[in-house]
């Protein structure tokens, strides 16, 4: 009568651990997508102010 308790859980620790590891693979993508924008935007920005756009 063991048994039923114990694949009970399993089942439910393979869920939790499923979750998990999807949960932080979409954050590490987050992460990588966060820094490659930033460095991208850093790139555009001109690094004297002679060089900036007009804004009026």
């Amino acid at each position: 009568m063991t048994e039923p308790k114990e694949k009970s859980a399993k089942t439910w620790t393979n869920a939790a651990a499923l979750a998990g590891a999807a949960i932080g693979s979409a954050a590490l993508a987050a992460a990588v997508l966060y820094v490659s924008r930033r460095k991208a935007k850093a790139n555009e920005t001109p690094s004297h102010p002679e060089d900036a756009p007009e804004t009026d």
